[in-house]
């Protein structure tokens, strides 16, 4: 692991060099450029990324922009791209033609042989950008401009200023608390106004800011549950905005108290906040009282910036507003229109930069980000980001001004950081993960967002991607504080289909990575702490093993399959319509012709599938030589190598199994259970196919030199209505009268059933329940599944799955039913002590131990759905997991209901993950109906933020904080028109005004 470490540290300092001499050389060009008038700047050429997407032909000639010729697809963005320039994003509401703009994209040019020289230096670096304040972003290589959240009918909302490395590494954290007048003369288009422009500055905050909003009319009150600040993160901003849309106006303005209630809150210091910048944000259509006295009182060094907005078109008096900002070292905006709220709600940021550009070179630290979805689709990224100031003179006292230029940035992929890491050396159950300073995750393999809208945030805490216990909490907070460390725990493990829990023993071993603020973590369980490393020296032996693999010898060795794994590089991994036989034809060929040795392969990883594939090949020699038994459909292999051989061939045609088996979950659970691990297919998979089997599998156990190794799986494949009889053959007693003469098909009075650890149906004695197979007992048998948990025989864990996508506007489906019923007695009236006896179970037992298992022993001793992400939304879903309480073997109880009982006896069988159960049948007492037990994902609202707000988890800000405005100039201007502003900005709205349902609009923006 310590050489791993070593490994990401390294990346992460060469590329905060490479970040830093962005930084240095931007900072120089924009000291060095002459401001041109309009003649000159027409003179300007560039790449406008979004021309392309709506190219006319009229859109050809315009000036100033040109369209390269060289675009080709790179196997690292997998997208067109071009080495030779820049490309360049402009947001829609910001015209493109004004001088300003015009001028940024003068100087911001010579970054393109920069951006161009990092790239010759490290040929792995990915996007490397240059957000400006002014909302221009340029990145290097160019790259066609795609918006994956809209058609191309629709409008490009994207804006630099408002992506989280931008707003991370524009300022320091933001205490923020939100106010608004909602007093008797806020009503109609004011109001709505007011709620947007909310909306809007609440997504200008990271998961590193604090924020709350209050407002007021002739008293103050708290628009959500929240009674103090609170993180910034997409739920509780949800809260936010859901509450501030049920603000109605009513009463007179207050100022007083508003202001009041916001320092107080600012104030607190017995709870979690940023503990940095301190902004109020007021938003009203103005007002008569400056609230002086609340200020002296309360913010006499002006230590909280107050920030104010004038909100709609009216004629009351804007001066007293005016003075509170400028007497606070904070600004004045106006926003008469829904035009005007986009760039008014951002241009703070740049007040906030201004402790930074005075710190200067305290302020040049790389700062990483939160992981994000990458707009220009790389998937999941993290970035190193450093602010850039304004050198140039003021001609002042003053050295320079006090303005930030922009943010640079450099994009570093997850999948090339996973790249780094041997995963396949650490075992299926194995795995690396890394957290940042909020303990959100990255690397961890249940990170995984199903949205392709890049807006979305992706933010997934340690405790949430893992079932939460003390212990691990503990860790996480140690994690944070870049502590070293080492945990060995019992734990529960969801299962990788998220059907199952079980038990599982876990290592963590946890240390800092240096130059960062992340911290990196190995998790093995203990049969996977050493690992077997294949070494085959001789080509024969090679050809041997690889021989076993061909397709036209599965009649001899089984259907074989391989994972899906980069064994080399120049051997391209199988899309999703590519059938696993095709991969396996393609990777032979590739051997045949290349070799195992290529210096292009992972010849580790290579000899193991070999290895692998020769020890599989004798065991179906082995199989060959005995018959199958009565109502086995096939039997199977699968190892840690990547092989899977099914046997017979003609049962492979029909495998549904996962062929890579660090994602497979029978084989993955069957590493963590040292039983025989019956697995029903999904009752849900079965819509879809006519697969009718119960997959019983076991891993196989090894000692070397007493160091513990389970490298391989084997199993078999059950037919149900085979093994149905049987079931019924083994538990039927003859010869009985007046009694229960057990389990009898379609029996009348008794009810026979077989589940598994997750409480899903294997077997019953009924053939209606035949097509149930893999169904979750408590939506067949609610009442019966209930007095089993209360029994205490199951118990259940809720989770929540952060990642999940639904259709906009569903509806969440009705809860679970309920949990909690009568307690039935235990009565002694059960006589069905025989359904125990090792006499009943023999023939069961004959069944679940009949798999032959050779010894592995000398071979380990061996030398030798975007389209549908992206009309869906981001969601909560919730999910109950069922499993085996404790190992307690015997269960039995009576079921009361109004006019009924049904009495029930519970057995575990032996070495299996399965409980007996016999009762009296459902249809003798019809009274005790009850909703039935929801065990499916169903989508949610998650856990109340105003619960989880009481108790935050724990968290650390940034290291260095800048918000030192002592010597701030004040600035008095309003901001209230703007160059920036465009007549495509007019042009678009009345797609905007349909949003306020309003018919004429006027556009406000800002001062240059």
């Amino acid at each position: 692991m310590q050489k791993d470490l070593i490994t990401l540290t390294d990346t992460a300092s060469g590329l905060e060099n490479l970040i830093k001499r962005l930084a240095m050389e931007a900072e120089k060009f924009q000291m060095d450029h002459v401001w041109r008038g309009d003649a000159e700047v027409d003179k300007i050429v560039y790449y406008n990324a979004k021309d392309d997407l709506n190219q006319t032909e009229d859109g050809k000639g315009r000036k100033n922009q040109y369209l390269p010729d060289d675009f080709e697809v790179d196997p690292d963005f997998k997208r067109p791209v071009s080495y030779n320039t820049t490309a360049v994003h402009i947001p829609t509401d910001i015209y493109e033609g004004s001088t300003i703009i015009l001028n940024e994209l003068n100087w911001t040019e010579a970054l393109e042989d920069v951006f161009r020289k990092n790239k010759e230096e490290d040929p792995s670096i990915l996007w490397q950008v240059f957000g400006s304040a002014t909302g221009l972003a340029r990145y290097f290589p160019a790259s066609p401009w795609i918006d994956s959240r809209n058609s191309a009918d629709k409008i490009d909302l994207y804006d630099v200023r408002r992506r989280p490395w931008y707003i991370q590494g524009a300022a320091s954290p933001k205490d923020m608390l939100i106010l608004v007048d909602a007093s008797g003369s806020v009503s109609g288009l004011t109001l709505k106004l007011i709620r947007t422009s909310v909306n809007k500055m609440l997504e200008t905050l990271s998961d590193d800011d604090y924020v709350n909003v209050v407002y007021f009319n002739d008293k103050a009150e708290h628009a959500a549950c929240f009674r103090n600040l609170v993180q910034a993160n997409v739920r509780n901003k949800r809260k936010l905005k859901e509450a501030v849309q049920n603000i109605t106006a009513k009463g007179t303005t207050n100022y007083r108290g508003g202001f009041e209630m916001a320092f107080e809150q600012l104030a607190q210091m017995n709870v979690s906040r940023a503990n940095c910048n301190k902004i109020i944000m007021l938003f009203t259509d103005g007002g008569e009282e400056r609230a002086e006295e609340i200020f002296r009182k309360y913010n006499p060094k002006q230590a909280v910036r107050i920030f104010t907005f004038s909100v709609g078109q009216h004629n009351y008096d804007k001066g007293p507003i005016q003075w509170m900002a400028c007497a606070n070292k904070g600004y004045y905006y106006e926003i008469p229109s829904i035009g005007a709220i986009r760039i008014n709600t951002q241009e703070y940021l740049d007040v906030l930069g201004r402790p930074m550009v005075k710190a200067d070179r305290k302020a040049k630290q790389v700062q990483w980000t939160n992981v994000y979805l990458d707009a220009l689709e790389l998937g999941l990224v993290i970035t190193g980001t450093l602010p850039v100031f304004n050198k140039t003179n003021t001609g002042s006292k003053k050295s320079q001004n006090q303005l930030i230029l922009g943010v640079m940035a450099i994009d570093v992929s997850l999948e090339d950081i996973k790249r780094l890491t041997p995963r396949f050396t650490f075992g299926p159950n194995g795995y690396y993960f890394a957290i940042d300073p909020n303990g959100y995750v990255l690397l961890h393999p249940n990170l995984l967002p199903m949205t392709a809208k890049f807006d979305e945030p992706v933010t997934l805490d340690f405790l949430d991607a893992e079932l939460e216990n003390e212990i691990k909490v503990e860790m996480r907070k140690k994690m944070i504080d870049g502590l070293t460390g080492n945990y060995t725990i019992s734990t529960l493990v969801k299962s990788q289909d998220e059907r199952y829990i079980d038990l599982g023993q876990r290592m963590y071993s946890f240390a800092p990575v240096k130059g960062t603020d992340y911290s990196l973590a190995l998790v093995l369980p203990d049969y996977s702490m050493h690992y077997i490393r294949a070494k085959i020296a001789d080509t024969i032996t090679q050809a041997k093993f690889s021989e076993s693999l061909m397709a036209d010898k599965f009649d001899e060795y089984g259907y074989t399959f391989i994972a899906p794994r980069m064994y080399c590089k120049d051997l391209k991994l199988p899309d999703k319509n590519q059938n696993n036989t095709e991969f396996l034809v393609e990777f032979n060929d590739y051997i045949d012709t290349k070799t195992p040795n290529n210096p292009m392969c992972n010849v580790e990883l290579v000899n193991r599938l070999l290895l692998d594939a020769g020890i599989t090949s004798s065991l179906i020699k082995h199989w060959k030589t005995t018959q199958l038994q009565h109502g086995v459909l096939a039997r199977f292999v699968a190892t840690d190598g990547g092989i899977t051989r099914v046997y017979p061939k003609s049962a492979g045609l029909y495998w549904g199994k996962e062929a890579e088996t660090y994602e497979s979950s029978y084989y993955k659970r069957s590493l963590d259970n040292d039983l025989y691990i019956f697995t029903p297919t999904p009752y849900l998979s079965k819509e879809n196919s006519s697969e009718d089997s119960v997959l019983v599998s076991k891993a196989v156990n090894l000692e070397v030199d007493a160091i513990p190794l389970k490298p391989a799986v084997v199993g078999v494949k059950l037919d149900i209505s085979a093994w149905m009889e049987s079931f019924i053959n083994t538990t039927q007693k003859i010869n009985c009268n007046d009694e229960i003469c057990g389990c009898q098909r379609n029996d009348m009075y008794v009810d026979c059933v077989i589940l598994d650890d997750g409480g899903f149906l294997v077997m019953s004695n009924r053939d209606e329940h035949i097509d149930e197979i893999g169904r979750f007992f408590g939506g067949i048998d609610p009442i019966l599944m209930m007095n089993l948990l209360n029994s205490s025989l199951f118990t259940f864990k809720k989770t929540f799955d952060y990642q999940s996508l639904c259709d906009p506007k569903k509806e969440s489906k009705a809860a679970a039913g309920l949990r909690s019923v009568y307690v039935p007695t235990i009565a002694d009236i059960l006589n069905l002590g025989w359904l125990a006896s090792a006499a009943a179970w023999s023939i069961m037992q004959q069944l679940l131990v009949s798999i032959t298992f050779p010894n592995f022993l000398d071979a380990a001793e061996m030398d030798d759905e975007l389209s549908d992400a992206r009309r869906k939304e981001v969601c909560i879903t919730e999910q109950t997991q069922y499993y085996f309480k404790n190992n307690i073997v015997s269960f039995r109880g009576t079921i009361d209901c109004e006019n009924c009982t049904r009495l029930y006896h519970a057995e575990k069988l032996p070495k299996t993950n399965l409980v007996f159960i016999i009762a009296d049948a459902k249809v003798t007492c019809s009274s005790c109906d009850t909703k039935p037990l929801i065990q499916d994902e169903q989508q949610s609202t998650g856990p109340e933020p105003c619960d989880m707000a009481q108790n935050p988890r724990y968290r650390k800000g940034p290291a260095a904080c800048f918000d030192n405005n002592e010597h701030d100039e004040a600035v008095c201007r309003r901001s209230a028109g703007s160059p920036l502003a465009s007549s495509l900005l007019m042009l678009l709205l009345p797609l905007f005004m349909c949003c306020l349902g309003r018919r004429t609009l006027t556009v406000a923006g800002r001062p240059a």
